[in-house]
């Protein structure tokens, strides 16, 4: 039996069967962020790398609707909220986000986009976890290590997108290929 590779071409309860596979794969990964600690940044992270095979195996509005759904479970049942906030305010949707930017031309003003989309995420980020989760704050920090922490945040920001790119093509170009056994149209 041949697959079909297209979106329109996968059957609905493959499109669910994926979504639920991703969505299972996304919390597991957040609840690292519980059991460690040091992960409430990473998982968030890696959490949202999932959602780039639903984008490629199905559709991009199928990855948004995994993306709702793992964010309002993420909300229930992901111990560290912090972890969660960020999947559902930046990390979440942004693998999905990405293509719609590459649109965008000049490039400069692409890089621009994503670096203010970026930054409003670490203001709110930052707002919502110590108006609203109570976590505290940097109050008696100097004033330049928020510049620093401002500055190593987009630096972070700059290899989280650098390596979507890569694991895309990574995706697409062998274990589609090699390990899945498929072409690409």
């Amino acid at each position: 039996m041949k697959h079909k590779h297209s979106a329109a071409g996968r059957s609905g309860s493959y499109r669910v069967a994926l979504g639920g596979i991703v969505s299972a794969l996304c919390l597991t990964v957040m609840f690292l962020a519980g059991v460690m600690p040091a992960l409430y940044i990473a998982a968030p992270m890696a959490a949202g790398m999932l959602m780039l095979i639903l984008a490629e195996e199905v559709s991009r509005a199928w990855g948004w609707l995994t993306y709702i759904a793992v964010s309002l479970l993420s909300l229930i049942v992901i111990p560290d909220k912090e972890a969660a906030l960020m999947f559902i305010l930046f990390f979440g949707y942004y693998p999905l986000l990405r293509s719609i930017l590459a649109k965008i031309t000049p490039r400069g003003l692409r890089f621009a986009v994503k670096l203010a989309i970026y930054n409003v995420f670490l203001i709110a980020d930052y707002l919502l976890t110590v108006y609203v989760l109570g976590l505290p704050t940097f109050a008696d920090t100097l004033p330049w290590m928020y510049a620093a922490l401002l500055i190593g945040a987009n630096l972070l920001f700059l290899m989280y997108d650098a390596l979507l790119s890569r694991i895309g093509r990574f995706y697409r170009n062998y274990f589609v290929k090699r390990v899945l056994g498929r072409r690409r149209k």
